[in-house]
């Protein structure tokens, strides 16, 4: 009998939610990033007295780590540029994941110094349960976004009962930058139990200034959603992918309508362990499946960003098993191939027994022409990256020139 009350319950729920998306409003286009003329400034050049051969110093890209907790577990971390060009950034620590003494942390990055400053907690299960009103059993994947007005949000995720499926999505906001925050108001994603809503990737800009938010599912189904929100509030969803196949959509703009959506792959064993895709023509208000991307994926986050070059760069795990081997792929816009630029990680020539895990990357630009990377180190760090505008721009330069090479090399064929 509950059963069939639960069936009931779910077929009025759909019947209702088709009739709420039936009489959606046409969604406003997206934001295209906007560049102030000293953005365009090359960073770190050191160029010869000889103008006619021009000698570029190329820097190498930089490494460090994310301060020291205590605690013996670290993983998802995540970034976002501050007003004054430092760089923030957010990750959960504790004993082990999902435990109940796990912590959201942040610390601030100095470009100057290029050092981390002191860790801060910004959100624990005790002030969660506090400020929410509602028991938390743990909480976890921070993902910052700036709001039209200037402030910083932090989405988050909960967990009441159960696993990661139980989960659900929290925000948080400051004035000041991050030093202080608001107390924690929960999304409402779902009329029913509001249950299994996880958020991994940055979100994105439309022109009416509110926030498109990537999200996904792993209860029943596994499966993305693209969250419109307003003043935190969820005023509209739509289905990016379905089945149980693909989660933690990551979401690049092409223009105010198009955008692509990059898939981790859950797919079962016998299906092609490569990068579901998913694209909009109306932004974001409907998503048809594509062809998948030829890069290797297992079952493992995919980071990237956009430059204003018209480059894009993925960090990610390019095999189909394990998360022993993290690199840094970038493709060029008229081609559109992906060509692998930085190995960052590779335990591929030891034993299983002796590699370690890199995973859970996640990637932004400050000005639109350099990158900053962190990805979770063998779940016991967080390591960071600094790629430079020049670095990347000689990589990039290095990328259209092999594609002229393969173009004539195809003609004279």
């Amino acid at each position: 009998m509950s059963r069939i009350v639960a069936l009931c319950f779910l077929l009025l729920a759909a019947v209702l939610g088709f009739l709420h998306i039936d009489s959606r409003p046409v969604w406003a286009p997206f934001a295209l990033p906007s560049v102030s003329p000293a953005e365009d400034q090359v960073d770190e050049s050191v160029v010869s007295k000889n103008k006619a051969l021009p000698k570029v110093v190329i820097p190498a890209p930089q490494s460090n780590w994310l301060p020291d907790t205590g605690a013996p577990s670290v993983h998802a971390a995540s970034l976002i540029a501050l007003k004054d060009g430092a760089v923030r950034a957010f990750w959960f620590a504790g004993s082990r994941e999902g435990a109940a003494d796990v912590s959201i942390y942040s610390s601030v990055y100095d470009s100057h110094s290029a050092n981390w400053s002191a860790p801060t907690v910004v959100m624990d299960r005790i002030s969660a349960e506090k400020g929410l009103s509602r028991y938390i059993a743990k909480l976890g994947n921070p993902v910052p976004v700036r709001l039209a007005d200037g402030r910083l949000q932090l989405f988050f995720v909960t967990v009441s009962i159960g696993g990661w499926a139980g989960s659900s999505i929290s925000a948080i906001t400051s004035d000041d930058e991050g030093l202080t925050w608001s107390k924690p108001q929960r999304l409402i994603s779902s009329p029913l139990l509001n249950l299994s809503t996880l958020v991994k990737s940055p979100s994105i800009s439309f022109t009416d200034g509110l926030l498109g938010l990537p999200a996904y599912h792993e209860w029943i189904g596994r499966f993305g959603e693209f969250l419109r929100i307003d003043a935190g509030q969820v005023i509209d969803k739509r289905r990016m992918s379905s089945g149980r196949s693909a989660i933690q959509p990551l979401v690049f703009v092409s223009d105010a309508q198009d955008a692509s959506a990059y898939f981790r792959q859950a797919r079962s064993a016998g299906l092609p362990k490569q990068i579901p895709v998913s694209k909009t023509q109306n932004a974001g208000q409907t998503w048809q499946w594509s062809e998948d991307l030829a890069i290797a994926n297992p079952n493992s986050a995919v980071a990237g960003v956009a430059l204003k070059s018209g480059a894009r760069i993925l960090a990610l795990n390019n095999i189909e098993t394990g998360r022993h081997r993290l690199v840094l792929m970038m493709s060029n816009p008229q081609s559109g191939q992906w060509q692998v630029i930085e190995v960052l990680e590779d335990d591929e020539s030891l034993a299983d027994a002796q590699r370690k895990e890199f995973s859970y990357p996640y990637l932004i630009t400050v000005n639109g022409n350099d990158a900053h990377l962190v990805y979770t180190w063998d779940r016991k760090k967080i390591r960071h990256r600094y790629f430079s505008a020049t670095w990347l721009k000689h990589a990039f330069s290095k990328i259209e020139s092999q594609d002229l090479e393969t173009k004539d090399q195809e003609v004279q064929q």
